[in-house]
């Protein structure tokens, strides 16, 4: 099936959060409250509330997206490429901007977005936060009504699991199995709140969310038994 799919027609996308706040102080009595509910089964009484902040960026009630990276392969004659561009800068401009993106130019039916866990994390997580920011969703993200089969979504972890849903494979373990370079050599996700916060490092983070897309875009390469990409038709926007 997915052999059958122009790549051209693919956007692959990646994106990084932060918790809303730096810190859970930052937050008003209510908002402690609900997250000191919100994260109960996950805590386990091993941490309280104001510990296990740095992890809030997993939440869209509670986190923030600082990145959305994408990428799409363009090609001329026999010549491949592979674009990549950053929205950053403050959210409700990064969702807009990425909002355009997808409205003038991915928003035909052929259309098709791509991420790793993507339909658990990147795709839900975006929605919300549009939501929260009063930005209207696009169609590529409104799943009102539609059929599975309609949703035009596509999720490496979900092709890696061949219908198996208690298996999960990180993006690092499966760009190792498939002998992909990884994405993980600098930073991990664990590491962007601090990196954002405290280094006030966007580049970096900017330049780690880019790997991500990439390694991507090669996993599906890899799953099409096509020639990975390799770094001079790689571009950076």
């Amino acid at each position: 099936m997915i052999d059958k799919i122009s790549l051209e027609n693919i956007l692959f996308l990646d994106i990084e959060t932060v918790p809303e706040e730096e810190a859970f102080n930052a937050l008003d009595e209510e908002k402690k409250e609900l997250f000191d509910q919100k994260t109960q089964y996950q805590r386990k009484e091993q941490f309280t509330a104001e510990e296990f902040y740095d992890r809030a960026g997993i939440w869209a009630e509670f986190g923030k997206i600082v990145c959305i990276s994408v990428g799409y392969f363009t090609f001329k004659s026999d010549i491949r490429h592979f674009r990549v561009t950053s929205f950053f800068g403050e959210e409700k401009k990064i969702l807009r901007d990425f909002s355009n993106l997808l409205d003038n130019h991915f928003d035909k039916p052929q259309h098709i977005m791509c991420g790793h866990n993507a339909k658990e994390f990147d795709f839900p997580f975006i929605a919300r936060r549009m939501i929260i920011n009063q930005i209207r969703i696009p169609n590529k993200l409104n799943l009102f009504g539609k059929k599975p089969w309609e949703v035009p979504h596509l999720d490496t972890l979900e092709m890696w699991k061949f219908g198996d849903f208690k298996h999960y494979t990180s993006l690092k373990l499966l760009t190792n199995v498939l002998n992909i370079p990884s994405p993980k050599d600098d930073i991990s996700g664990s590491d962007v709140g601090h990196v954002y916060y405290v280094e006030k490092d966007i580049d970096r983070i900017i330049t780690y969310c880019e790997k991500d897309v990439i390694a991507v875009a090669q996993i599906l390469l890899r799953l099409r038994r096509e020639d990975l990409l390799i770094e001079e038709e790689i571009i950076h926007i």
